[in-house]
């Protein structure tokens, strides 16, 4: 048990790590390619990898929707076409300041999940766990802003780009709760029907922008400018960080995979140094509320499962001997 635990949660940190790493390579292509044929290009390449991956591992059965099919499409929509699309639409609009907005907007998917729990379930977490969640989001929003909260006022006067951002984040925290729904499915399974469903959609989508001329096909010239930024966004923050992130949930449970996701501004913040940008007291102080808060969430769960467990012991023993 302990070293699934280990395992879901170093799969949630490649996943958020890869994903950290996406927005400067994003934003990078879209000077050369517009973020929705950026998006659709590089899904359809991710969907036909993991169809033939669950067709060789799985076989045809794993394609049937056993009356889940619109369950499927919907969390699907969410995470392929209103997240992808979204995010990066609202980063490319934003600019060199998207690509930290937008992993500012990725840290607060676990307060964005607690507020959907509460309203669904009318119930919040447990204590700790939502201290934990607080204490990661500021070390997220340390790091980010070097201490200088205004980043998020000057943020504002970009708003709707920032409000696009922003639901294309609810989008993914949906997708992620929504495994919940597909318990007897193996991971692979329902990324790939999911990825499949949302990425037709998608699709359908940009093909009536472009219909429409807001948007044009890629030339082969565009192509082959992005093919490596392209490449990269397939293989890992596409098919690895996929999967990985869909396995990683079912071990750690929605509310622990999110609190991974505030790596995805410090992976990008890394790219940032790596490309001159100094180290900074917030840095540490931040970085290392994240590590706290991880480790601590994880150790305080981990407690409470063992306090539950006794507990039922001792109930059925007492049960038992009445």
């Amino acid at each position: 048990m302990k070293n699934r635990v280990w395992f879901g949660a170093f799969l949630c940190f490649i996943a958020a790590a890869s994903w950290g790493a996406m927005f400067p390579v994003a934003h990078a292509a879209f000077q050369h390619i517009d973020p929705f044929y950026f998006t659709i290009i590089r899904y359809v390449a991710v969907t036909v990898i993991l169809v033939v991956c669950l067709f060789w591992k799985e076989g045809k059965q794993a394609f049937r929707f056993e009356g889940k099919g619109t369950q499927l499409w919907f969390f699907g929509t969410m995470a392929f076409t209103v997240y992808n699309l979204l995010i990066f639409w609202g980063e490319d609009l934003l600019g060199q300041p998207g690509v930290m907005i937008a992993s500012i907007m990725e840290s607060l998917m676990p307060m964005i999940s607690i507020v959907i729990v509460s309203i669904l379930y009318k119930r919040l977490p447990q204590g700790l766990t939502l201290m934990f969640v607080l204490l990661s989001f500021v070390g997220a929003v340390l790091v980010i802003t070097k201490g200088d909260v205004q980043v998020f006022f000057r943020a504002a006067d970009d708003f709707i780009p920032s409000l696009l951002i922003f639901i294309a984040v609810i989008g993914w925290v949906v997708y992620t709760m929504g495994g919940a729904e597909f318990g007897g499915w193996s991971a692979l399974r329902y990324s790939t029907l999911s990825c499949l469903l949302g990425t037709i959609t998608a699709v359908v989508i940009v093909g009536g922008m472009t219909l429409f001329g807001y948007i044009s096909v890629p030339t082969v010239e565009v192509l082959t400018a992005t093919s490596p930024h392209l490449l990269f966004m397939i293989i890992f923050p596409g098919v690895i960080a996929l999967v990985g992130w869909n396995v990683g949930v079912n071990i750690l449970t929605p509310l622990n995979a999110l609190l991974f996701i505030n790596f995805v501004p410090i992976t990008t913040l890394t790219i940032s140094v790596i490309q001159g940008s100094p180290i900074t007291g917030y840095d540490l102080i931040g970085t290392a509320f994240i590590i706290i808060s991880l480790i601590g969430n994880n150790i305080y769960l981990r407690l409470s499962d063992k306090k539950k467990a006794v507990k039922e012991a001792e109930n059925n023993l007492v049960e038992g001997t009445s």
